[in-house]
């Protein structure tokens, strides 16, 4: 899936990933591809992702993962929407 992890300082990440999972207001849940459509607002976590490359930049924002693709992300608050097999994430 296509994924887009936008803060109010920068876009954080663009790319593809395998699987998203994200803090949710009533729990933790993933988004594998083709996910049904999506808008949920996020509290503050971590946010996981799988299969993602990480550029240079990007990493001072990102924790890796036991896993090799494998990164987290701490944010504050924040939402999502996912349609068409892309994720967007405007997180705090």
């Amino acid at each position: 899936m296509h994924l887009e992890i936008v803060s109010p300082e920068a876009t954080l990440y663009v790319g593809e990933a395998s699987s998203v999972t994200v803090p949710g207001i009533d729990g933790d849940f993933q988004m594998l591809d083709n996910h049904a459509p999506i808008v949920s607002l996020l509290e503050k976590g971590s946010v996981k992702i799988k299969g993602a490359t990480i550029g240079e930049k990007a990493k001072k924002h990102f924790k890796a993962g036991k896993e090799a693709n494998e990164y987290t992300l701490q944010i504050n608050s924040g939402t999502l929407e996912a349609k068409d097999n892309k994720v967007i994430l405007l997180a705090d």
